[in-house]
C-alpha cells in the first residue's frame, strides 16, 4: 500500500491524539501531584497573599502556604470525584435507557423521572441533598450522580429507540430472547458512539457540580487542598496574589475543556467502530 494511501488514516489518528494528549497529561499531573510538590501543603512559608517568589513559584495563599504545592495536591480529588460520578451516571443511563426503549413501564419512569430533574435546578437540588445528607465530597458525589441520571437516560433512549425498532432486534425478539439480553446484547453495543460522548458531557457536568459545591462550602473542608475551595478562599486576596486564584481556575477550565475535546476526538472512531460491527 502507498503512503498517500495510509496519508488519510494516519491524519485522523493524529488529530484524536492531540485532541486526547492535553487531558491526559493534565489528569496524569494531578494524580501525580503530591510527588512533586515542592513543600508541605499545610506548611506557611510566605507572608499571607505574598507574590510570587523564590519561596513560592506562585505565590501564598490566605495563611501564607505555598499555592504551587497547593495546586499540585488539589487535583486529584476533582479528578477521581468527577471520573466516579461520570462512570456511575454513564453506565446507569445507558442500562436503563436502553431498557426504556424496549419497556414501556420503565420508558414511563425515566420520562417522570427527567421531567422532575428539569423541575430542580442542579445547583440547588445539590444543595438540597448534599445538606440532607452531610458527608463532604461523598454527599456531592452522590448528589451529582442521582441529578445527572435523569437527563443522561433520555439522551441514550434517544439515540436507542432507532436501534430497537431495527429488524435484527425485532427478530431476537421474535425468537423468544428475554429483555435484557436484548438491551445489553442487541442495543447497547450499537449505542458505543453516544455512551463514549455523553461520558464526556457528563465529567464535564461532574466537574462543574463538584466545583461549586466547593465554592458554597459543600464538599472538602478546610484546610484541605482542593481547587474549587483556594478560588473561594483566595478571592479575597486576588488584587495581592492573582495567581492564588487565576491557577485552580485555570486548572479547572482546562481540564473540562481537554476531556469534552478528547470525547468529541473519539466519537467518530467508536461511531465507525460501532456501523462495522454491525
Amino acid at each position: 500500500m502507498s503512503s498517500a494511501a495510509l496519508a488519510p488514516s494516519r491524519a485522523p489518528r493524529a488529530r484524536v491524539l492531540l485532541a486526547v494528549a492535553p487531558g491526559a497529561l493534565l489528569t496524569l499531573l494531578a494524580l501525580t501531584g503530591p510527588l512533586f510538590a515542592p513543600r508541605p501543603m499545610d506548611e506557611p512559608v510566605t507572608a499571607p497573599y505574598a507574590p510570587p517568589g523564590p519561596a513560592a513559584l506562585l505565590g501564598g495563599d490566605q495563611l501564607g502556604r505555598d499555592v504551587l504545592s497547593r495546586m499540585l495536591h488539589g487535583g486529584s480529588a476533582l479528578i477521581g470525584g468527577a471520573l466516579a460520578v461520570a462512570v456511575a451516571v454513564t453506565a446507569v443511563a445507558a442500562v436503563l435507557g436502553c431498557f426504556a426503549v424496549l419497556s414501556p413501564a420503565v420508558g414511563r419512569l425515566v420520562e417522570r423521572g427527567a421531567d422532575l430533574a428539569i423541575l430542580l435546578p442542579p445547583v440547588l437540588g445539590m444543595m438540597l441533598l448534599a445538606l440532607a445528607w452531610p458527608g463532604g465530597r461523598l454527599a456531592v458525589m452522590a448528589a451529582a450522580t442521582g441529578l445527572g441520571v435523569p437527563y443522561a437516560v433520555r439522551v441514550v433512549a434517544s439515540a436507542a429507540a432507532p436501534v430497537a425498532a431495527s429488524g435484527y432486534v425485532e427478530a431476537a425478539a421474535a425468537g423468544g430472547e428475554r429483555l435484557w439480553h436484548l438491551a445489553l446484547r442487541e442495543v447497547l453495543p450499537n449505542l458505543r458512539a453516544t455512551v463514549l460522548a455523553l461520558f464526556g458531557l457528563r465529567f464535564v457536568a461532574a466537574v462543574y457540580v463538584i466545583s461549586m459545591a466547593g465554592f458554597l462550602q459543600l464538599g472538602p473542608r478546610p484546610p484541605a487542598a482542593d481547587w474549587a475551595l483556594m478560588i473561594r478562599e483566595n478571592a479575597p486576596g486576588a488584587l495581592l496574589n492573582p495567581w492564588a486564584v487565576v491557577a485552580p481556575s485555570l486548572a479547572v477550565g482546562l481540564l473540562a475543556v481537554s476531556v469534552n475535546l478528547a470525547a468529541d476526538a473519539l466519537t467518530p472512531a467508536a461511531r465507525r467502530a460501532a456501523v462495522g460491527a454491525r
